[in-house]
Order: structure tokens, then sequence, then C-alpha cells
């Protein structure tokens, strides 16, 4: 027994010490960041706002987490997103599903949170990030129009999302596959926009149906693959021990994501 704890305690701390880098960043961050609860039907769903320095009223970005909940590097992606002039929130959807109705950081290992996210009922999902929508657009600094990026199960999420709330104006696929039903393709109102990693088959076997999908039913989607690059890029390319690929999609892959908010 005294080994399995052991275990479970080790990965605790590999998990955390790899959000060091991100954590601190969060801390040097000179803009405003808060904690909100968005509430609905009895639910609330806890969610990471940052604001940008700006003198406008600003188009405010969803970011989905990966597959490992809200932990700091969803929270840090949030924080570079908006230096760059955008309100950003990040849900946590695995809020209230941790032990004792806890949230992402009350799981004990990243595994832990990784294991509940597959026990979400879609559902759940759909009607918080519909929630989350509808709160930051209404925000006194935003200007009513949002978008969502999402990234490895978020990325996911993100293309399911498009076909199922039309008040997004566009939406960010980071290595996430799409719905395979033309049905609900069909319904897909924003401009769908594809990061992929090169070293990443598993996820970019889909990306010829999603193409042959989206033109069918005369949706725009524009997948570009960035070669060399794993999947989670965008986490893996800022970390200490990033490799040259992943470093370099990951910051065309920014720079690539900033270019497409400024055009919303």
């Amino acid at each position: 027994m005294r080994t399995v704890y052991t275990i479970v305690l080790l990965l605790a701390a590999s998990f955390a010490g790899a959000q060091d880098f991100a954590l601190k960043q969060l801390e040097a961050s000179p803009r405003h960041q808060e904690w909100v609860n968005v509430e609905y039907g009895g639910r609330k769903v806890r969610a990471f706002v940052v604001f940008p320095e700006v003198s406008a009223k600003a188009t405010s970005v969803i970011v989905i987490h990966e597959n490992r909940g809200l932990n700091d590097w969803a929270r840090a992606m949030a924080d570079q997103i908006a230096g760059e002039g955008f309100i950003a929130i990040a849900p946590d959807l695995l809020s209230g599903m941790a032990p004792n109705g806890g949230n992402t950081s009350d799981f004990p290992t990243g595994d832990a949170a990784r294991d509940a996210i597959y026990k979400l009922d879609t559902a759940q999902v759909r009607k918080d990030l519909d929630a989350v929508t509808a709160y930051v657009s209404k925000l006194p600094a935003a200007n009513g129009k949002v978008a969502v990026a999402g990234y490895c199960w978020g990325g996911g999420q993100c293309f399911k999302m498009a076909t199922t709330n039309e008040n997004i104006k566009a939406a960010f696929v980071f290595y996430g596959t799409g719905p395979e039903e033309i049905s609900a393709i069909k319904q897909v109102k924003a401009p769908v926009y594809g990061f992929y990693g090169g070293n990443d088959a598993r996820v970019n076997a889909t990306i010829p149906k999603s193409d042959s999908l989206m033109k069918v039913a005369g949706k725009k989607y524009e997948p570009v693959v960035y070669d060399g690059a794993g999947h989670g890029f965008m986490r893996a390319g800022q970390e200490p021990t990033a490799s040259a690929e992943n470093a370099k999609a990951r910051n065309e892959g920014f720079a690539r994501l900033v270019q497409l908010l400024k055009g919303i």
C-alpha cells in the first residue's frame, strides 16, 4: 500500500514540475487575472479570465484545455492570448467533477484528471461552453465577438462547438479531431482553422475526412500541418526541454492564431 501511495506522490510531483514554467509565466504577467463562476441551471463552471491592457473593447477567446483539465499551462495560454489584445476565458470543464466536488486542481494527478475527462457527459460540456460564451460576450470590456481555441481533447470540443453554437465567430482547432457526420458539419457557421503536428499520425489521419466534409457542406476549413512537430506542440514547444521542431511550430502556430483573431 505504501508503495502505491509513493508512486502516486511521485506522479503528482512530476506533473506539477512539468507546469513550473507556466506558473512562473502567470506570476510574472502584468495583466489582470481573475477567477469567476459561470452559473446556469444550478451548475457552476469555474473559469479563469485574463484581460488585455487595451483602451477599446476587445474580442473574447474561449480557451478549451487539454485532456488533463485546466492546469497552469492552459491558464498560461489564456494569459498569452490576452497579451495580444484579447479577453481570454479558460473554463474548467472538470468543475465539480473532482473528489468532494472539486475542480481540476483537486485531482491527485494529471492522469486522474484525464480519466475524469473521458467520463464527462457530452451534453454537459456543450452547455458549459454555451454558458461561458454567453457570459464572456456580455462583459463590459468585451465587444461581443467570441472565438474559441481548443487544444488536444479541447481541440475536438472546439470543432464540435463550431457545429452547435452559432454565436462563435471562428474556431481554432489545435490537434483535435472533427465530427464525422455531414449532418453536424452542415451546422457549422464559423470558419474553422486547424493546427496540426507533422508527427501526429493518429490525429492527422482524420484531416482528409474533415476537409472533404467541410467542402461538401460549403464550409471554410483551413488546416496547417507543422513539419516535425508532435501532438501537443503548443505546450511541448514552450517547455524548457522543447525540441526545435516543437518550438518552431509553437511560435508559428501562435503567430497564425493572433493574425487570424485580429481579422475577426
